[in-house]
């Protein structure tokens, strides 16, 4: 399946959406971007339902403790950032050792774990993040807001029963700002 936007005037709109959002008042909170979508031809009492997820580049909640699992490329990132890791050597020394994994679990509110340590981890930590309910969410090199955007869009609409046709509108808004239309 195709795309109908074209990544240039989704970056576009994105850029546009920035120097809005940069020129108005300072708020005193992080502002996210959100994605708001029209649907036409789609009733939800008689189609099917559908969730999914996709992750954006934002701040989830002020002074929220994550731990990155992370490759070498990745170790690096977070130490520039500040931010707490464990290597896979570090993963290593938990032997599966279901009160240090549990402990683990309680000391961070979430998890991130480089792309391609993502499928060891369970093999070396077992299930006790799962239980938790913080399973790390991938981390990928080098992936811009933009490019997410037309992903999550793609996403949903492959959801869709018709596809595009069920697609009336896009708009793309920071919190506190105006939409800008994708669509």
């Amino acid at each position: 399946m195709s795309s109908k936007l074209s990544v240039a005037s989704v970056r576009g709109s994105i850029r546009e959406l920035l120097a809005d959002a940069n020129g108005e008042k300072k708020r005193n909170f992080v502002e996210t971007i959100e994605l708001q979508i029209g649907l036409k031809n789609y009733d939800p009492q008689r189609d099917k339902r559908f969730s999914g997820t996709v992750k954006l580049p934002n701040v989830p909640r002020p002074r929220m403790s994550i731990c990155i699992l992370a490759d070498a490329a990745d170790i690096d990132r977070a130490k520039q950032i500040e931010l707490e890791y464990m290597s896979v050597d570090d993963l290593k020394k938990l032997n599966k050792n279901k009160k240090l994994v549990k402990k683990l679990a309680k000391k961070y509110d979430a998890f991130l774990a480089s792309d391609a340590l993502v499928r060891q981890i369970p093999r070396l930590l077992g299930p006790g993040l799962s239980k938790a309910g913080k399973f790390p969410t991938p981390v990928t090199h080098g992936e811009d807001l933009g490019d997410k955007l037309n992903r999550g869009i793609n996403f949903l609409v492959s959801l869709l029963k018709k596809n595009w046709q069920n697609v009336k509108s896009l708009h793309v808004k920071t919190t506190m700002g105006k939409p800008v239309r994708l669509f």
